[in-house]
């Protein structure tokens, strides 16, 4: 009995991984990110954004990610909003503050699908610099840093590495950022 558990676990597991691999799913947070699901659907599953899914949730924008888009999330691991001053990140989830949650939230969004050859093309073409509005209504700047590397840039002046690029998504594309961008 125990052999037959253990096969049929294996068996659904090597399933898994063959839908996954069959979608070209990008492994973030120890997950597989599926591009037949959603912005949120996917980012649930991921270990190193549990406190980007908490503030998502506080701020009530799950309806808004899961909708339509097409939308490209700069998405900012749990150690980036550790590196964030003390008290920060618990301020913000306080429902008193869910418009500046919000505002911070949607900075990090982009109108549209822009993957690492959109991003990168925009960039040479436009001398070095690409500025992509963002859904709060602020601007991104985006630039190289080396042939393969995209830094994000917030009118702050924080700085901010892309550690994954192109996590396609069933209504946009993820990039995993190492930096929570600020708005002014």
């Amino acid at each position: 009995m125990k052999k037959i558990s253990t096969v049929l676990a294996l068996t659904a597991a090597l399933g898994f991984v063959n839908i996954a691999l069959a979608e070209n799913a990008v492994t973030v947070g120890g997950q597989s990110m599926l591009p037949s699901r959603d912005i949120v659907d996917n980012a649930v599953n991921s270990a190193d954004h549990t406190t980007l899914v908490a503030a998502v949730k506080a701020a009530g924008l799950v309806d808004t990610l899961k909708g339509k888009g097409p939308f490209t999330v700069f998405a900012p691991t749990n150690a980036a909003f550790s590196k964030l001053p003390a008290g920060t990140v618990d301020t913000l989830l306080k429902p008193e503050n869910k418009a500046t949650l919000t505002k911070v939230l949607t900075y990090h969004v982009v109108p549209g699908k822009h993957d690492f050859a959109a991003l990168s093309g925009a960039i040479k073409s436009n001398n070095g610099k690409a500025e992509l509005p963002t859904a709060s209504g602020g601007k991104i700047t985006a630039m190289m840093n080396g042939p393969h590397n995209i830094q994000i840039k917030d009118e702050a002046g924080n700085v901010g590495n892309i550690s994954t690029y192109d996590v396609y998504q069933s209504n946009g594309a993820i990039h995993v950022i190492d930096t929570v961008l600020m708005p002014k």
